[in-house]
């Protein structure tokens, strides 16, 4: 049974979370470690177009913040999801299950998916700036 009283702040702790891990992923990984051209070229190696680095990092730097301030965050959990299943497919699922595997495995990205799609499911949660309409 849920505890109706707490529900709307656990999906508030949810939308949070997610959305700092979008932005640490981008900002953090994609921007600072490896830098927009080393995260193009990575890109390129697994048979992607360059460009579509510098779109992944938009998406998830400004998804990762509208999600955290709680801003259409059903929706732009839904809008994360593509990312995440390409970088399963593309990146990912040639590694095996680990992370730790050489090129990290495929868990974390489908265990954020899963995660996406509960925000999606639930909502905004309380302390939404901009909630998203119900379904």
């Amino acid at each position: 049974m849920v505890q109706e009283r707490f529900a709307s702040s656990a999906v508030a702790l949810l939308r949070i979370t997610l959305g700092a891990m979008y932005l640490a992923h981008s900002v953090i990984l994609k921007f600072f470690t490896f830098g927009l051209p080393g995260t193009a070229a990575y890109f390129v190696s697994i048979g992607l177009p360059g460009w579509l680095a510098y779109a992944t990092f938009a998406a998830e730097a400004i998804g990762g913040a509208m999600l955290v301030l709680g801003i259409q965050a059903r929706w732009v959990a839904l809008a994360l999801t593509p990312a995440l299943l390409g970088a399963i497919i593309w990146a990912h699922a040639a590694n095996g299950w680990v992370f730790t595997a050489p090129g990290g495995g495929w868990e974390y990205p489908a265990y954020l998916l899963v995660l996406s799609v509960a925000q999606f499911l639930l909502g905004d949660g309380r302390y939404a700036l901009r909630p998203s309409r119900a379904l």
